[in-house]
Parts: structure tokens; sequence; C-alpha cells
């Protein structure tokens, strides 16, 4: 809870079932969360978030359009001290530093429990990060094998494996035509994984992705 009462939470996902079933799984502690608004879609999310200017946003990591992590990026670029913490099925690793690298407060796997969930909030509310237990376990190893650049090439800056793979055959000028066929994958396969790599490099194209990988040495 706040000084003024229960924290003031928003729900953003593009599948209204999910909030609907997160809105049932929080209102048996309306003493400590309030749900105040709901965005059905990353697209309408800024607004409805900029105009209740609520204590938490749960959000969604995959959403159509616009991610749950693009959202949070945008909404911090906007307002610092926003907490948000993302809400995902995907027990990943790689999500979560992601997620951590565009400054949520928090990454939750969907299976959690109401009465946990509603823990976690109060936590990210008071400044701390908060991980769900399944994959915080795993969390400082992986950690400290990304330091030691254990990983592949590129997990350091939040890339796949296969995005390390397509960003490599960039830097050695390879086509998108010519990616696909050395990784036996269609064209728009290629498009998809070079929106994403350009996402977390924070590049807008091709030459600022190469030049990126160039000086921070991720091929080495």
């Amino acid at each position: 809870m706040t000084s003024s009462g229960p924290l003031r939470v928003v729900l953003v996902d593009d599948h209204e079932m999910v909030v609907a079933g997160l809105k049932a799984m929080l209102a048996p502690f309306r003493g400590r969360v309030r749900v105040v608004g709901e965005a059905i879609g990353a697209e309408h999310a800024v607004s409805v978030i900029s105009g209740l200017a609520p204590d938490i946003v749960l959000c969604d990591v995959r959403m159509q359009g616009a991610s749950g992590l693009d959202l949070c990026r945008t909404i911090l670029e906007r307002d610092p001290q926003r907490k948000i913490v993302l809400l995902s099925v995907y027990d990943d690793e790689q999500y979560l530093f992601q997620a951590l690298r565009a400054g949520a407060s928090g990454y939750l796997l969907k299976k959690i429990s109401g009465d946990e969930l509603v823990r976690q909030l109060e936590l990210a509310h008071t400044g701390v990060t908060v991980i769900d237990p399944t994959l915080a376990g795993r969390t400082a190893d992986t950690a400290s094998r990304l330091q030691s650049d254990e990983f592949w090439p590129g997990a350091r800056q939040g890339l796949t494996q296969r995005e390390s793979e397509v960003l490599s055959f960039m830097v050695t000028g390879l086509s998108n035509r010519g990616i696909a066929t050395r990784l036996i994958v269609s064209d728009e396969t290629v498009k998809s994984h070079l929106r994403s790599i350009y996402r977390k490099l924070g590049v807008a194209d091709r030459t600022s992705a190469v030049a990126t990988a160039l000086r921070e040495g991720i091929f080495q």
C-alpha cells in the first residue's frame, strides 16, 4: 500500500481475456492493490497511463505491434520514475535481461499466484527490482557467465543466438537474401530478426547496426 491507500495499477495486454483474468486475480486484494485502468494493446497504453499516473504498470511482454519492451522504453522516456513490471509466459533469461535493459522494475511469469503477484508489486513500488522466483535462481549464474563472455557474441546486448548469427552475416556484408540462403529461412524471417536487432542495439538501420557491432567489439 501507498501512504494514501492501495497501489494504483494499470493493466496492459492485447487480450481482453488476460486483462479480465488479472482483474479477477487481484480483486480479493483490493485493500492493497486497485486496478484503476486498462489498455488493450500497446497503442492505447501511453495515453491511458499518462492520464491516470498509476503507481505500477503491469504489462505483457509480447503483444501485436509494439512489444511490452518497446512500450516500457517509451513510457520511461516520458517519465523515468514510472514503475513498470513486465508479465510473461516465457521462462527465458534473455527476455529477463532485455526487460532489465529496457528499464523495467520487474519480470514476472503469468503462472504466478494472486497473493505473490500482489507482494511482488508492493516490492516493486518500494524500488526493489522483482524477478520471478522461477528465474531468480538461474539469473546470478547466467549474469556471471555473460560477464565472462561464455555465451554467444551479442548475448550481453540482449541478442538471441540466431540474432547474433544474422548480425555476424551483416558484418561480413551479406544481403538479406544471402543471409536467408545461409540460414535456410525466408526473407521475411530475416527482416524480422533485423528489426529486433535494431531495437536491441538502439539503432535505426543496417549500417548503424554494423558500426555498433564493430565499435562494441561484439565479434572478435
